[in-house]
C-alpha cells in the first residue's frame, strides 16, 4: 500500500490533550490518537464548510451501520458494500486518500506512534489512558 505524501516534525511533546476516547496530538491539528490505538489517525479537515462536515459524517456513521448490520446478517456482499462507504466517507472528510494539509509535512497514517516524531507524547501518555 502506497503511503500518502504530507506530515511532519512533532510540534510539543507534552500532556496528550483531548477528552473520553480520544488523545490529540499536543499542537497539532493533524492528528490524534484514540484509547487502544497504537498508530496516530488524521482528523477531518478543518476547512470543510460546517454542513458538508455534518453530511459527510452522517455518511460515515450510516455506513458504519450498515457494516454492523451485514456482519450480523453475516452478508459478506452488503459488508463489503458498506466498508467502501465507510472508505469512501473517510477520504471525503481527509481522515483517508491525500492529505488536507499544504504545508508539506510528512504523513504518519498507518504508523506506530512509537516510530513517529510523536514517540515522546505517546510513552508519556498512561498506558490506561492509551
Amino acid at each position: 500500500m502506497e503511503k500518502r505524501k504530507g506530515q511532519g516534525d512533532a510540534r510539543e511533546q507534552g500532556s496528550c490533550q483531548g477528552s473520553g476516547n480520544r488523545r490529540e496530538a499536543p499542537g497539532d491539528p493533524r492528528w490524534t490518537l484514540l484509547r487502544g490505538s497504537r498508530s496516530p489517525l488524521a482528523l477531518a479537515n478543518p476547512d470543510l464548510e460546517e454542513g458538508e462536515r455534518t453530511r459527510l459524517t452522517k455518511q460515515l456513521m450510516n455506513a458504519r451501520r450498515a457494516v454492523r448490520e451485514a456482519k450480523a446478517n453475516e452478508d459478506p456482499q452488503a459488508e463489503a458494500a458498506a466498508h467502501r462507504a465507510v472508505d469512501d466517507a473517510k477520504k471525503a472528510l481527509g481522515e483517508r486518500g491525500p492529505v488536507w494539509w499544504k504545508d508539506g509535512a510528512r504523513d504518519f497514517n498507518r504508523y506506530l506512534a512509537k516510530n513517529t516524531p510523536y514517540a515522546a507524547w505517546y510513552s508519556g501518555v498512561s498506558p490506561s489512558r492509551r
